[in-house]
Formats: C-alpha cells, sequence, structure tokens
C-alpha cells in the first residue's frame, strides 16, 4: 500500500468522522433549541421576567445557526462554529444554576428546583452538547494549524 493511498484513506476517515460529530452537535444543538421553546411554552412564548424571555429567543436563534453552520461544508471546519455551539450549550447550563440557586432579579419560580424533568433532559443534552463540541473545536484547530 502506497503513502498516497493511506492517505487518502486517512482523509476520507477524517471527513466522515468530522460529519459524524458535526451532525451529533446539529442535533444536539436543535434539542437544546427544542427544549427551550417547549419550556417557555411555543413561539414567541411567555417568559418572565423579560429578560429571560429574550435570553431564551437568543438561546434558540443560536442554536438553529449553530445547527446550520455545523452542517455547511464551508464552516464546519471552522472553529467559530464550534465555540458558538459550545455556547449553546454552556448559556442554558449557567442559566439553570443560577436560577435555582441564588435566583435571578425578578426571577424566582424556579429557585431551589433542581429536579424538574424538562431542565435535567436539558442538562442531558447540554452536557453531551459540550462534550462534542469540545471535540469538534479541536479537531477543526488541529486541522488548520496542519494545513
Amino acid at each position: 500500500m502506497s503513502v498516497s493511498t493511506t492517505t487518502t484513506r486517512t482523509t476520507a476517515s477524517n471527513r466522515a468522522s468530522d460529519l459524524v460529530t458535526a451532525v451529533v452537535a446539529a442535533v444536539l444543538s436543535l434539542g437544546v433549541a427544542y427544549i427551550h421553546v417547549k419550556d417557555q411554552g411555543g413561539i414567541p412564548g411567555d417568559k418572565e421576567p423579560h429578560y429571560v424571555g429574550i435570553g431564551y429567543w437568543i438561546l434558540e436563534i443560536a442554536g438553529v445557526v449553530a445547527a446550520l453552520l455545523l452542517l455547511a461544508p464551508a464552516t464546519r471546519q471552522r472553529v467559530g462554529s464550534w465555540v458558538l455551539a459550545l455556547g449553546v450549550g454552556l448559556g442554558p447550563l449557567v442559566g439553570y444554576i443560577w436560577s435555582r440557586g441564588p435566583g435571578m432579579p425578578d426571577y424566582t419560580d424556579d429557585r431551589g428546583n433542581w429536579t424538574e424533568t424538562l431542565g435535567l433532559v436539558s442538562l442531558i443534552v447540554e452536557g453531551l452538547l459540550i462534550v462534542v463540541a469540545l471535540v469538534g473545536a479541536a479537531r477543526a484547530r488541529s486541522r488548520s494549524t496542519i494545513v
């Protein structure tokens, strides 16, 4: 087997692995967006106080944009796409801890409510997204320094 054949197989394998990682991250990003649409009662939703509702909208839009960027071949290899996906996972995780722990201004509905079913599902999806996004970002970064 020649070096050229081995390199071609490795490159094809890397592309397939990158695509699978991107699809998983895109599905998880859409999952985070969907969970938050559901939690706020649909679109446009009625989450109060208003700043929390706006945060939900930003998160939902970011989740859809991240999914689209990760599925587009031209942007899949860019670290920025993975950083956005990482933010889609980290943002609501921080919000969950903040809203249930110390609470947020004018928002005490969830304080102490650590075992809400939809919240726990959201934590699982967000945690998985964080792990997959870190892997994708590391791969994109290593490939960008090699090329």
